[in-house]
């Protein structure tokens, strides 16, 4: 079996009413993410326009498009980082209208960067256990004191920041200065550290990039392993064709802020708009 099949080859993608599609085992459960009529103009110029993308309670789904699309603005609207100027997003049911970062987090969201946005001077270990802020179970008064709950919390913590880091065979790491890693090791950790969050939602901006074609691989494997150990859902933007195509289960492509396709690994790569949208027009023959 190839690469590009093995990860997603046993999911069947059935049809919702929003017009998108999700693996069958969601199809009765609440979507993690839904998007209606999303847009956003900056300045008079519409960036994204009637976004609408459904996503699976553990769906593995992809946001491809050229250079410019609009991929990330997406990302940026969904976590709240802009706030749209039409439509809505909803995480489980929720509107996210109204809501700060902080608070879309809370909800389950959880997001990396295309430029690795880590601690460098902090241990690896310090770098997630930031993720875990939202799970600390310890008053300032016993953090102050050192009291017996301040140390069982501390204990708890230091055992599932190593649980997370073995997802990525990274424990031995733990008390390596994160500035000092490879970059593709980097870019593993920033995965680690947005799961200690806890996400239902886990948002992934290019995390291929910088990797080389074994790393490209591992993290293939890394995405469907996280996915099916933490029934999550997660969605990626990503360029690595191989990536996408190997790991993801529905596929929502982006061209000059609109959605121009969506569909299945195998339909969009034999969608003659997605295909002219990423090669552009064919010449005509000259006689």
């Amino acid at each position: 079996m190839s690469n590009q099949s093995k990860h997603r080859s046993n999911t069947k993608m059935v049809p919702v009413p929003s017009g998108s599609i999700v693996p069958e085992r969601d199809f009765n459960e609440i979507p993690v993410l839904e998007t209606r009529h999303l847009g956003i103009e900056f300045g008079g110029l519409k960036a994204v326009d009637d976004f609408n993308l459904t996503i699976g309670k553990t769906e593995i789904a992809g946001l491809i498009g050229p250079n410019g699309a609009g991929k990330t603005t997406v990302f940026n609207l969904i976590t709240k980082v802009y706030e749209p100027t039409s439509g809505a997003a909803l995480i489980n049911g929720r509107d996210l209208h109204g809501l700060n970062i902080v608070q879309a987090s809370k909800l389950g969201l959880a997001r990396t960067f295309q430029n690795i946005r880590l601690f460098g001077n902090m241990t690896v270990e310090e770098n997630v256990r930031i993720g875990l802020h939202n799970q600390i179970k310890y008053d300032m008064f016993s953090g102050i004191l050192r009291l017996p709950r301040y140390w069982i919390q501390e204990n708890k913590q230091h055992e599932k920041t190593l649980e997370l880091l073995h997802i990525f065979d990274m424990e031995k790491l733990a008390d390596e200065r994160a500035g000092s890693l490879p970059y593709g090791v980097q870019r593993r950790l920033e995965i680690v550290r947005a799961l200690a969050t806890n996400p239902k939602l886990l948002l992934l901006d290019e995390p291929a990039a910088g990797m080389n074609p074994r790393e490209t691989e591992e993290l293939m494997e890394n995405i469907a392993k996280i996915r099916d150990q933490f029934q999550i859902a997660i969605l990626l933007i990503e360029h690595d064709m191989n990536l996408v195509m190997g790991v993801c289960e529905g596929i929502c492509v982006l061209n000059f802020g609109r959605v121009i396709a969506k569909g299945t690994a195998d339909e969009i790569q034999r969608n003659p708009v997605v295909i002219e949208a990423y090669l552009g027009k064919k010449k005509e023959a000259q006689a």
